[in-house]
């Protein structure tokens, strides 16, 4: 060669794969604990999940005693029957609300709802085909999935053995999905999706699957707070009506058949917010005389306390100290202090936060609930800010809480075992520094 001098040849792609790899071994008693590794971990779990889910549905009688459900409960289409009664009454031309039922009771869920059930009536042979839903939902589980790895690899708060528990390790979640068929999971699906959405900065597309994912169940709108005050944190109050009227827009589309049949009958049982729970199935108030639960009061202190505890969590915790809520109204170009942009950490905090506070107040939680904020409790655990809540308590706290979801019947001491593991994490939340004062301390150190 020319003057002598050899020029050093980049490595190709086999040495890089080796590099890698030898990294990975020389690692390797890391890889469980260090966020960096939380693809590797999370592929892993998600390919042994359809192993796992593929075994669920072929062993169902099994399965069922394995997710402890009741003895009378082995037909585990219970649910789905009556979700497609229900949107059968729609196909048959009834669009008024209050006639439309099922085995179970009267359609209590928003119009989009009856158009994804309605698509899976129709793909499933008149809902006949079970199996085929099964695995159809076994095909929503695994999206999840997908999302909510996204969204830990985004934050990159919680280290990967954890996500073990996220998935693989709970009976009642793939209980919930695959077994008994319910429209919560396809609503957190979607909720996971606007998520990864708000991450990307795509707020249109976020607050237009948000509400989609309403229209299928209003549980989503435990996340509600927390998105409002991420909306007017990024946009002021004009854009965050904008983006409102979006949701609302998609609202009335969907229900327009039926509002225009019966508008009242449909806001009434779409969104009735006053529903009477039956104590029977209640897994977090099991402790409490009957009368108590059923109590209005009782349901309005909930309700206050709830709302207080929002704003206090608004103004003391999601709110940076050098921030005020009346300059969060103004476009962000023209506010004293020109805002900064949060994290991704702190904007699925402000989430997670907000509907985890609903359902610590919850009048009534039912088994299907649990996957409401199953995957986000990961999260809100290593986000706490006691330092001496370490590792295994955190994953004890995980453990207890799926125990007492798993208790059939609920008992005194489950549910008492719930709001414990609650109140702790409640409390580590709110001791977690606002976000202002966790980025002086990281420039200081």
């Amino acid at each position: 060669m020319a003057g002598g001098v050899k020029k050093k040849s980049s490595p190709g792609p086999p040495s890089r794969v080796w590099a890698t790899l030898g990294k990975l071994w020389q690692e390797k008693h890391l890889i469980l604990f260090k966020a960096e590794y939380t693809i590797l971990v999370a592929s892993i779990l998600w390919f042994l999940e359809i192993g796992i889910n593929i075994w669920v549905i072929q062993k169902v009688a099994f399965a069922a005693d394995l997710f402890l459900l009741s003895p009378d409960s082995l037909d585990t289409e219970i649910d789905w029957k009556a979700y497609m009664d229900e949107v059968e009454g729609v196909i048959n031309g009834t669009y008024d609300y209050t006639q439309l039922k099922g085995d179970t009771g009267p359609l209590v869920y928003p119009a989009g709802f009856v158009y994804i059930f309605t698509a899976l009536y129709y793909v499933t042979n008149h809902g006949v085909n079970i199996r085929l839903a099964q695995y159809l939902f076994a095909v929503f589980y695994l999206l999840t999935l997908l999302l909510v790895f996204r969204i830990y690899h985004r934050t990159k708060k919680v280290p990967p053995y954890v996500f073990f528990f996220v998935c693989c390790a709970s009976y009642r979640i793939h209980s919930i999905f695959v077994l008994r068929l319910f429209n919560d999971p396809v609503a957190m699906m979607m909720l996971f999706g606007a998520v990864n959405f708000f991450l990307d900065g795509r707020w249109t597309l976020g607050c237009g699957l948000y509400s989609l994912a309403v229209s299928v169940k209003m549980n989503v709108l435990l996340f509600a707070p927390g998105l409002l005050f991420l909306l007017l944190s990024e946009f002021g109050l004009m854009r965050t009506i904008s983006k409102l009227s979006l949701c609302a827009a998609i609202q009335l589309l969907l229900g327009l058949p039926f509002l225009m049949e019966n508008p009242i009958g449909y806001m009434t049982r779409a969104f009735d917010l006053g529903r009477q729970f039956m104590f029977t199935w209640t897994v977090n108030w099991r402790f409490l005389p009957e009368w108590l639960f059923l109590s209005r009061y009782f349901h309005l202190v909930l309700l206050a306390t709830h709302l207080l505890a929002l704003l206090l969590f608004a103004l003391r915790r999601w709110k940076r100290p050098e921030e005020s809520i009346m300059e969060l109204l103004k476009e962000p170009g023209k506010r004293v202090l020109l805002a900064q942009k949060r994290t991704s950490d702190q904007m699925v905090l402000i989430l997670f936060t907000s509907n985890f506070i609903g359902m610590c107040f919850s009048r009534s939680l039912h088994y299907q609930f649990y996957v409401w904020y199953f995957h986000t409790l990961p999260f809100l655990l290593w986000s706490g800010g006691v330092k001496k809540l370490a590792h295994l308590l955190r994953v004890l706290i995980l453990g207890l809480v799926e125990l007492s979801w798993n208790t059939y019947p609920s008992t005194i001491y489950s549910s008492a075992a719930l709001h414990l593991c609650h109140l702790i994490m409640l409390l580590s939340l709110w001791i977690a520094q606002p976000p202002a004062r966790q980025g002086e301390k990281a420039k200081s150190q």
